[in-house]
């Protein structure tokens, strides 16, 4: 059995999800980058919770980390027992708006109702175990949310989803860890913690993503999309450009990152677009694109 598909399994364990072990027959390792820092990818979760709810919120996590997510941890600096005026904005902000029916109005009101707020750490982990680390905090956050959270945001890449789309992905990790398809694994713990795409064509922005650290790879940016308007950009457009970045993740999981870049002569490169002490930031590079009509 290789040595990194015994370590991814056996950080996701039993416990996980209650699922059945795992045997040897499994399909291929999703493949990782190379780090291009010392900076270790790390987990942030901001959950919301009910007015004084933050003893609620911290017990419900405390049983997480002892039940099936060691090295995970309760911060208690910015955590709160009240309500963050700023929640309302930043959900608005980060709702993953590519996926269909991501998150609903009863959503975004138990967002503007919350009245507690905690914040989750997780371990800071190599490339090889970040998809592993990374379902994990799926995990965590299907039990947050069934244990009557009100909401949760990735904070690493500032990403939100609604509960029945958490519950969804989680399903979803569930399902390919009972099949032993890491790939499809990889894929679904990507689509729950990064954000895609990020940026505005018709103000000559580039478009990228924030958050493939979190399964060990590096983030993408597309230079120039080229709008069938140049004015005008729709839903369907960033659909289309989501659907390209989605391809690209997926090749570099399966092929290889060096060997997919090598292909189709893309470029690699330090991520400048954060500080190293941003839980944003990705050590392991920025894959560029120069131009992508759709």
């Amino acid at each position: 059995m290789n040595p990194k598909r015994r370590n991814l399994f056996a950080l996701l364990g039993s416990a996980l999800f209650a699922w059945p072990a795992l045997s040897a027959g499994f399909g291929k390792n999703p493949a990782t980058a190379p780090t291009r820092s010392t900076v270790m990818p790390r987990h942030v979760i901001c959950f919301l919770g009910d007015k004084n709810g933050l003893a609620s919120l911290r017990k419900t996590a405390e049983t997480a980390i002892s039940q099936f997510a060691e090295g995970f941890s309760i911060d208690e600096s910015y955590s709160v027992d009240n309500a963050d005026d700023r929640m309302k904005q930043s959900f608005a902000v980060c709702w993953d708006r590519v996926a269909e029916n991501a998150f609903n109005e009863a959503d975004e009101r138990a967002v503007s109702e919350h009245g507690s707020v905690l914040y989750v750490l997780g371990p800071h982990v190599v490339a090889e175990k970040t998809v592993a680390i990374s379902a994990i905090a799926l995990r965590f956050v299907q039990f947050m949310l069934d244990s009557g959270a009100l909401a949760a945001k990735g904070e690493s890449a500032g990403v939100a989803h609604g509960i029945d789309r958490w519950k969804e992905l989680a399903d979803q990790a569930h399902e390919a860890t009972i099949s032993n398809d890491t790939l499809a694994l990889a894929s679904t713990c990507r689509l729950a913690f990064a954000r895609r795409p990020i940026g505005d064509p018709t103000a000559g922005e580039s478009m990228e993503t924030v958050g493939f650290h979190l399964v060990g790879l590096p983030d993408v940016i597309i230079d120039d999309v080229k709008l069938p308007n140049p004015k005008i950009y729709t839903n369907g457009d960033q659909i289309e450009i989501a659907d390209f970045i989605d391809a690209i993740a997926t090749k570099m999981t399966e092929n290889g990152v060096l060997e997919t870049i090598a292909r189709d002569k893309y470029s690699l490169s330090d991520d400048g677009r954060y500080d190293e002490d941003s839980f944003k930031f990705n050590p392991f590079g920025i894959v560029t694109i120069k131009t992508v009509p759709l």
